[in-house]
């Protein structure tokens, strides 16, 4: 198993290119599944996540050829099968994706059961709960959820009882094959949701709405393959703004969507950092002392919840008290005694963390329990005076393309070791 090496104290300068979006990059392969044929798929990301849904597509009869560095041509003329397993959902919860896609051109599909993950619970019925008003039969047994639906879906109006991302995509991409209007209600608005959208329309379907609250999807006899790029990564831009801020440097990025970072770019700005948006960049200038800011996170276009252990690890610096609320996964503050061992100041309560700025951190050998926990000990790490090791960094590996690449491309002192 490999660990992180981080030797702090070091401000970071230059540029670097923003990868592929993961939550954008997963939905797209699966709905490749809605109609037969050759689909071009490029800017998806090297990561485990993304490798994953490309065995779990495999494993249902696709065939997928990588062309060249996040290129890949996917074929999915062949595709038969339609269960996905235990040994596929229990690595990423994101396979459930494939309910929505197998139900729309098979009318049927088995996934295994996801159950909570380090952060929480994330259950699927809303996911259940807007396939049946569709018209799908659900069926529980054996730790396996199986939808069937042998008279075809139906078009209806279903009000999500919480915002969910990948359940407002299962939906989605069922509805494109329904029987007349889908209108979903409460919908997300993540801007993975609205790529989805536009890829799912390429394809010929009719989804408008996609960024607001209400999506109508009014439903095709079939869809057709098509190519696509990838949007980039908003919460790996986030994090990289972070390690510029977080160090006292001045960091580039490429590459980015400016309109998807607008929430992200207005805490930092609250903290004291210049920064200049230019057309498909952004750059960022760290002040001499960070601000003290309030954070809440909330569904989109609030403060993700994807970028509060890294703004957490930043206002451990700020001078004064900084109080971050965590409105969206009960167990997201685990990263919070790792951080305590570097120094940090901070006290939880229920879902709320109160950070008292620290004059300084100190490396310490520290335990990823998460993919956004990994990257604020990264974070963390850069600042801090000293060596820091980061264990269980296949959490990493998750959402971040060759991160010790492009820290080091910034200046920093990072590498990879066997533990």
């Amino acid at each position: 198993m490999d660990r992180i090496v981080v030797e702090g104290g070091i401000p970071l300068h230059g540029a670097v290119r923003i990868s592929g979006s993961k939550n954008a990059a997963l939905p797209i392969f699966a709905a490749t599944l809605i109609a037969g044929g050759e689909y071009h798929i490029t800017n998806a990301p090297a990561l485990r996540d993304v490798a994953t849904i490309i065995r779990l597509l495999a494993e249902l009869g696709v065939l997928i050829e990588k062309q060249s560095t996040g290129a890949y041509r996917v074929d999915t003329l062949q595709a038969q099968g339609y269960e996905a397993t235990y040994d596929m959902v229990k690595t990423m919860r994101a396979s459930c994706l494939v309910l929505g896609p197998l139900l729309a051109r098979f009318g049927r599909a088995k996934v295994s059961m996801p159950g909570g993950c380090a952060i929480g619970e994330r259950p699927i019925d809303q996911h259940l709960k807007g396939l049946a008003a569709l018209g799908a039969q659900i069926n529980l047994d054996h730790g396996y959820v199986e939808v069937v639906a042998p008279g075809g879906l139906k078009g209806t109006r279903i009000t999500m009882d919480l915002v969910t991302v990948t359940g407002v995509m299962n939906i989605m991409m069922a509805a494109t094959r329904a029987r007349g209007l889908t209108v979903i209600e409460n919908a997300a608005r993540e801007p993975e949701v609205v790529a989805l959208a536009r890829f799912l329309n390429s394809m010929g379907a009719r989804i408008t709405g996609a960024g607001t609250t209400e999506i109508k999807v009014e439903g095709v006899e079939e869809l057709h393959p098509t190519d696509v790029e990838v949007i980039p990564d908003r919460i790996e831009a986030g994090t990289y703004l972070v390690a510029g801020a977080i160090t006292g440097g001045q960091v580039a990025l490429e590459d980015v969507n400016i309109e998807h970072l607008a929430n992200i770019v207005d805490k930092l700005r609250e903290c004291g950092c210049q920064i200049v948006e230019n057309g498909t960049g952004v750059s960022l200038k760290a002040p001499s002392q960070i601000r003290p800011v309030n954070v809440n996170t909330s569904p989109y276009p609030g403060f993700p919840t994807d970028m509060q252990a890294q703004i957490m690890a930043l206002l451990t610096l700020a001078g004064g008290a900084s109080v971050i609320v965590e409105n969206i996964f009960e167990n997201r503050f685990m990263h919070v005694a790792e951080l305590r061992r570097m120094g940090a100041d901070i006290t939880v309560t229920g879902s709320t963390a109160t950070v008292r700025g620290v004059k300084g951190l100190s490396g310490a050998p520290l335990m990823a329990t998460d993919l956004r926990a990994s990257a604020s000990l990264v974070l963390a790490g850069l600042a801090a005076s000293g060596r820091s090791t980061i264990a269980r960094v296949y959490h990493l590996d998750r959402g971040y393309e060759k991160m010790e690449e492009k820290l080091k491309a910034l200046g920093a002192v990072v590498y990879r070791e066997k533990e």
